[in-house]
């Protein structure tokens, strides 16, 4: 068996002496192709087979040198490699003697807080909860709730017009209409939560832009009797466990007979204090068994079908909630105030 190791032993041992001189990867990689690629100087030496006599002798000649050009290779790659990510590692050291980041963390608006505490109070009821567009067309806003055109009951609501037949919704009634609408004569549960729009005085207590949460059931056999007992859980809910609502009579168009609801003040229990002006009742909601006439021109039998409905404001209960004093603090985005809500308030 002839040797042919002395034909490739020279240019071995010049290709491991670059490799261990090799000061970066890119060294290595111009040696690997210049030397050993398909085309590379010590490559090209395999075709000299032709020329060999014993061309098995030949073939494990040029392996076993390639061999020990290669594990020379890997351990001078593996060696640099690990340095270079040493070197980044030690660039990117944190200073742990720097004071660490601190994280605000942010606290939700007492709107906000309210908004879905009072969702999730009917929702446990079986409520579910619908939305509707804020531009809104004459026809859901007023018509289908039983205010015709030049009724009186328009004149605190008829304003902010986008066209002659579209309008900021001034309630969210606009939201029952529509859901009536296509409920085709079967039973509602639903509450409708929005903004709602009105010409309005801006003060502590007035603001062209508020919200409602308002409530509409229609089934058979519902009566006054489960207006005020769904009421009396809400406030027992929302305000205090042994809250009591009283209806006192009043005036809505899309509703027959009408209520304005007090709650039992929460903060003296009924016994008079300045949250209640003394009297131990606060007014919290307008409520109401629906007008025959809203429910006939939606599809309903009155004769056979009856619902209820009301509506309250969620600054109004906010307000109350937390003793906030005036209604524009809610928009104005003062994160100061914000933060004085960010404990859950208990009964």
């Amino acid at each position: 068996m002839e040797n042919y190791s002395p034909i490739f032993k020279d240019l071995e041992e010049k290709i491991v002496s670059l490799i261990l001189e090799a000061k970066t990867l890119e060294d290595l990689t111009e040696i690997k192709n210049k030397y050993l690629s398909k085309k590379g100087e010590f490559s090209q030496l395999m075709n000299k087979i032709r020329e060999a006599s014993d061309k098995k002798a030949f073939g494990e000649a040029f392996n076993n040198s390639r061999k020990v050009i290669e594990d020379n290779y890997n351990v001078k790659f593996t060696k640099l490699n690990e340095d270079k990510i040493n070197e980044k590692l030690k660039e990117e050291e944190i200073d742990i003697t720097l004071p660490g980041n601190n994280y605000h963390r942010g606290a939700e608006n007492p709107f906000y807080k309210v908004k879905k505490e009072i969702e999730d109070i009917f929702v446990s009821m079986g409520y579910t909860v619908e939305t509707g567009p804020e531009v809104d067309l004459d026809k859901y806003v007023f018509e289908l709730l039983n205010i015709p055109k030049d009724h009186p009951a328009r004149d605190m609501q008829d304003t902010l017009y986008i066209d002659n037949n579209s309008l900021l919704r001034s309630h969210t009634s606009s939201i029952q209409a529509h859901v009536m609408e296509k409920a085709n004569g079967k039973p509602i549960k639903i509450i409708c939560p929005g903004k709602t729009y009105r010409r309005d005085d801006d003060d502590m207590t007035h603001s062209h832009q508020f919200a409602q949460v308002e409530g509409l059931v229609i089934d058979k056999n519902i009566n006054l009797g489960n207006l005020k007992g769904t009421l009396e859980l809400f406030a027992k809910k929302m305000f205090s466990k042994d809250a009591k609502v009283r209806f006192r009579s009043s005036y809505f168009p899309f509703t027959e007979p009408s209520v304005e609801v007090d709650v039992s003040c929460f903060a003296c229990h009924g016994k008079g204090c300045p949250t209640c002006k003394g009297t131990g009742w606060i007014e919290i909601l307008g409520a109401g068994m629906v007008h025959p006439n809203v429910l006939k021109m939606s599809g309903y039998d009155p004769a056979i079908y009856s619902g209820f409905a009301f509506g309250v404001g969620i600054e109004r209960v906010a307000m109350l909630r937390y003793g906030i004093d005036d209604i524009r603090r809610f928009y104005q985005s003062d994160i100061r105030f914000i933060e004085e809500f960010n404990k859950k308030v208990e009964d």
